[in-house]
């Protein structure tokens, strides 16, 4: 008789509302209940980063508690990795978790990888290596130019100097005539959310959740953070995408143009309103995703509570 695994959980949730700490605590109850070791699965685009630890808010061994983390410290800062990359590491990862009898707990940093796991990757057209090219070798405002006129919304999130992303929305543009963003409105519309996950999402109000930013920067930047960014442009170790990284971003540009006590606190400052600018973009996408049928939602403040791990316990049909 062929035994059908129970769902498992994907997390998500606004930046430092406790998705990691929830997540090891349901990894123990899992554990309790069943018998059956459970391990997770990180879904953040930056904790890849090898080094880059605590801008990332990557989990300490302490803060792992025991429990076995995946798809952390991949690769360099120097090299780039996409969703799709990531993507394949993911299902193999929750394919081999399974198959030793084990539950895969995935929690969700980045929501564009949430997204490609429970509905598929949007493809878009093939590259073309020659109108990249000419897009990459394009006067930089002229570009940014275009991109507004063709796709204001992918403009509104695609930052001024993320060439890769700029080049890849204006490609897509040109090769289908209809704008990246549509596509991936599309894309939500057209795909069916896969069955064997269970989106759990903590909810924060946006007061409450703002003054726990204001705070993890705080804590960063006593943890080391200015020294951790200090170590390794020294080495020259950033690429082009890891150092778009929020916190990052902020301290590199004041580490090469104001290295002041002054300058680094009002970068640490930047680093606060970037990262509440960011958790309301969240917003939006949690808004889609508790559009999905079947999901949970609960209190952020007390998720790691017997209550809320015993609700997600009992979607999953876990049983003693």
């Amino acid at each position: 008789m062929i035994v059908t695994p129970p769902p498992f959980p994907v997390i998500i949730g606004p930046t430092a509302g406790g998705k990691s700490r929830f997540a090891v605590e349901l990894c123990h109850a899992i554990a309790n209940r069943t018998a059956r070791p459970a391990e997770v699965v990180t879904a953040d685009s930056m904790q890849v980063y090898r080094r880059m630890d605590i801008g990332t808010a990557k989990p300490t061994l302490e803060e792992r508690a025991g429990i076995a983390h995946h798809l952390i410290d991949l690769v360099e800062p120097a090299e780039t990795f996409t969703v799709d990359q990531w993507l394949r590491r993911a299902e193999a990862c929750i394919a081999d978790i399974r198959a030793r009898g084990a539950v895969p707990v995935v929690v969700g940093g980045t929501n564009l990888y949430v997204k490609a796991l429970l509905e598929g990757l949007f493809e878009g057209p093939a590259a073309d290596e020659s109108l990249r090219a000419e897009l990459s070798a394009m006067d930089p405002a002229l570009r940014r130019a275009e991109l507004k006129q063709s796709d204001p919304e992918a403009a509104a999130r695609i930052h001024f100097n993320d060439v890769r992303r700029t080049v890849r929305a204006l490609e897509v543009f040109r090769l289908t005539g209809k704008p990246i963003s549509a596509h991936q409105q599309q894309w939500g519309a057209e795909r069916a959310i896969r069955p064997d996950a269970l989106v759990v999402g903590l909810e924060w109000p946006t007061e409450l959740i703002n003054r726990r930013i204001n705070a993890r920067v705080r804590q960063m930047a006593d943890d080391g953070l200015v020294g951790e960014v200090r170590a390794i442009l020294a080495e020259k170790a950033f690429g082009p995408q890891s150092r778009e990284a929020l916190g990052y971003k902020q301290l590199i540009e004041a580490l090469q143009t104001d290295p002041t006590p002054d300058g680094l606190v009002n970068a640490l400052e930047r680093i606060k309103i970037e990262t509440r600018r960011f958790a309301k973009n969240q917003r939006t996408w949690l808004k889609r995703f508790r559009e999905i049928e079947g999901s949970i939602w609960v209190d952020g403040a007390s998720a790691a509570s017997v209550g809320a791990v015993d609700r997600v316990l009992e979607r999953m049909q876990l049983r003693r």
